[in-house]
């Protein structure tokens, strides 16, 4: 989410329609960190931090030109009846036409390795840009992307029947139109609830939907260029409006608000972790 992104993501070389129908499997796999929002209130300050503002003065719009001011208010993200709502709205506030939330695992959900798994719906409209993904924890090749960047599960509104998962590494992303990535077709897409998997592994990453493989990232060169994936990620969820890739088609001033809902998060590893745990 924090870059430049190429419209309609031209070089995502497969969907998950064209992959078989493969389901993860680990049996070997410990759970060692999760939130089943099996509480009331803000998300777990144990878990969960923020990310806060337009990204201004070093960032403004964070990169790709969005419009929503991230806040920590109860009115743009709470934990109800067993789910994490991220909501996005129409309103004013500090120069900013609409109000939305990020959360980040960074410092109390750093991970290297594992099966990471994710379960929600998704908000609706053009002009809607949810997302689920990981960034480096240190960024110890650099900033954006030569330490990589991991999406596990992108989706916005004007392409309602599409999911999109992609790496991003110095040497693939969207700046140079090279980012590495797949997409499943979903008539339902917006209606219920999905299942996102990425497992992750020293050699390679594959990133399910609803059970259907994806796409493959394999480890080819010991480059970091290439492969920065040697380092700890944490978790982001959110939804941003407009922007680059989320605004391409405009946004529709009379769907707001709009919401995405989290089911559950979980983290499993071979053994327990040497970073933070449940």
């Amino acid at each position: 989410m924090v870059k430049v992104r190429i419209i309609l993501m031209l070089v995502l070389v497969w969907g998950c329609n064209n992959r078989p129908q493969t389901t993860p499997s680990s049996p070997e796999m410990l759970l060692v960190w999760a939130d089943e929002f099996a509480y009331t209130g803000a998300p777990d300050p144990a878990k969960w931090g923020y990310s806060l503002g337009n990204g201004c003065p070093d960032l403004c719009g964070w990169g790709n030109n969005e419009q929503q001011y991230y806040t920590d208010r109860i009115e743009n993200v709470w934990v109800e009846d067993g789910f994490l709502n991220i909501e996005a709205r129409k309103e004013p506030l500090e120069g900013s036409e609409f109000t939305s939330a990020k959360i980040i695992s960074k410092a109390k959900g750093d991970f290297l390795y594992g099966r990471f798994e994710m379960r929600a719906k998704l908000p609706e409209g053009k002009g809607t840009w949810a997302a689920i993904w990981m960034m480096p924890s240190e960024s110890k090749y650099g900033t954006w992307p030569s330490s990589g960047e991991i999406d596990i599960m992108e989706f916005v509104g004007y392409i309602p029947d599409s999911i999109f998962q992609t790496v991003h590494t110095g040497a693939y992303n969207g700046m140079l139109g090279t980012q590495r990535g797949g997409s499943i077709h979903k008539q339902e897409t917006e209606s219920g609830f999905h299942t996102f998997t990425f497992n992750w592994t020293p050699e390679k990453m594959e990133f399910f939907t609803d059970e259907k493989l994806c796409f493959t990232f394999l480890k080819d060169s010991d480059n970091t260029d290439q492969w920065p994936f040697d380092q700890p990620f944490h978790w982001i969820l959110n939804v941003a409006v407009g922007g680059n890739w989320g605004g391409a088609m405009g946004v529709d001033p009379s769907i707001w608000p709009q919401r995405m809902l989290v089911d559950y998060v979980r983290v499993y590893q071979q053994a327990a972790p040497d970073l933070h745990g449940i």
